[in-house]
This record gives structure tokens, C-alpha cells and sequence, in this order.
């Protein structure tokens, strides 16, 4: 209630400040929450994908298992290697001709799926960075308010530039505040971003290893 007060409280500025930042934190907050749970069911798909691909004797035994797990990003990675084979050996020929473009495939849908998983991460770094330089503005201008209300007034007295100091205060926080969970959570999915690639790339070599065995 005292802040809604000291919101109420506060010049043009001062609000247009406050609202944008809240925004920023709104929006973060719920990228934080969809790029959370994008991450979760991926790796949850990946797990149990990964277990059935290494069960399977054939990658037709693996096809069967992709539709239920959509959500992995290794699934992604399976379907463009196993496209390529499909259209290699689509002319009856048990062994594929090029092996490099399987591995070709597999990297181009290594980036697609790295930028599925990471799509609005980005955001959350423009949060960080946006943020306490626009509660900074805030900041200076409650604090030029203040000044201009001493000059105005001829007197110095707390009562007269509380309003100022208050607004430049509270337009400080509200960017930290913003910008503090962002930068968090952007490094937080960062990391996560980067175990994906590695799992993705592992994933590479083990379907050109079986690729190789089996169709070389």
C-alpha cells in the first residue's frame, strides 16, 4: 500500500518510468516461466528418447518412438539424419553414398533445435541490460525535480524535496528489481543451452557411429 501511495505520489515521469519498467519485469518474468518449462520437457523427452535410440537394433524401431516425444530436441536431430538416409538409399541401395551429408544434416538441425530452445532467452539479456539505465532516468530526473523544487521554494527542508528523492529512490529499485531476476535467470538458461548443445552433439556421433556400422 505505501509503495501503490508513493506511486500515486509521483510526477508524469516518474509513472511512465515505474510503467515500463513493470512491464519489462511482467514479461520477463513470464519468458522466465515458458523458457523454464520448454527446457524441463525437453530434457525429460531427451532422457527417455535417448534410452529407447540405445535400445533399438534398427532406426525404424526408433521413428516409431518420435512422435510422443516431439518436445526433445534430440528427436529433431533424428528425423533430419534419418531423412537423409531415406532419401539416399530411396533407390534400393542398402549402403548410403555420402556420410558427410548425413553429418551435414544433423548440424543444421543441431542449430534449428538450439534455436527453438532458446528463443526469447535473448529478451531476458535485454531486461538486464535495459533496465537500470531506465530506472537510472528515473533516478536523475526525481533527483532534478528535487533540485528544481530548493530553487523554487528558497528552502532545503525535507519536506520539500522528499517527493523529488522519494521518486528517484523508488524508480532505482524498480529497475534492480527488474533487472536482477533477468540476468539471473539468462545466465541460468545459458548454461542450460549450453548442456543441450553438448547432449545434441554427443547425440551426433552416436547416430553417424550407427549410421556408419550399419549402412557403410
Amino acid at each position: 500500500m505505501q509503495l501503490w501511495t508513493a506511486f500515486l505520489h509521483t510526477g508524469v515521469v516518474g509513472k511512465t518510468v515505474l510503467t515500463i519498467l513493470l512491464l519489462f519485469s511482467v514479461l520477463s518474468w513470464a519468458t522466465m516461466i515458458i523458457v523454464a518449462q520448454r527446457f524441463r520437457r525437453s530434457a525429460e523427452a531427451s532422457r527417455r528418447f535417448t534410452a529407447h535410440f540405445r535400445k533399438a537394433k534398427r532406426l525404424v524401431d526408433v521413428q516409431s518412438a518420435t512422435a510422443s516425444l516431439a518436445q526433445s530436441a534430440l528427436v529433431g536431430l533424428f528425423k533430419a539424419g534419418y531423412a537423409e538416409i531415406e532419401a539416399q538409399i530411396a533407390h534400393g541401395d542398402a549402403k548410403i553414398r555420402s556420410l558427410d551429408a548425413v553429418e551435414r544434416s544433423l548440424i543444421r538441425a543441431t542449430r534449428i533445435e538450439s534455436a527453438r530452445l532458446q528463443r526469447f532467452v535473448p529478451f531476458l539479456a535485454t531486461t538486464a541490460a535495459a533496465t537500470p539505465f531506465i530506472g537510472l532516468f528515473g533516478t536523475v530526473w526525481g533527483i532534478m525535480d528535487a533540485f528544481a523544487t530548493i530553487g523554487s521554494m528558497g528552502t532545503t527542508s525535507i519536506t520539500a524535496v522528499a517527493p523529488g528523492i522519494s521518486e528517484a529512490l523508488i524508480n532505482t529499485a524498480a529497475g534492480l528489481f527488474a533487472a536482477v531476476p533477468a540476468l539471473l535467470a539468462y545466465n541460468m538458461f545459458v548454461q542450460r543451452l549450453r548442456q543441450a548443445r553438448g547432449q545434441m552433439e554427443d547425440f551426433t556421433l552416436e547416430f553417424l557411429n550407427l549410421t556408419e556400422r550399419n549402412f557403410t
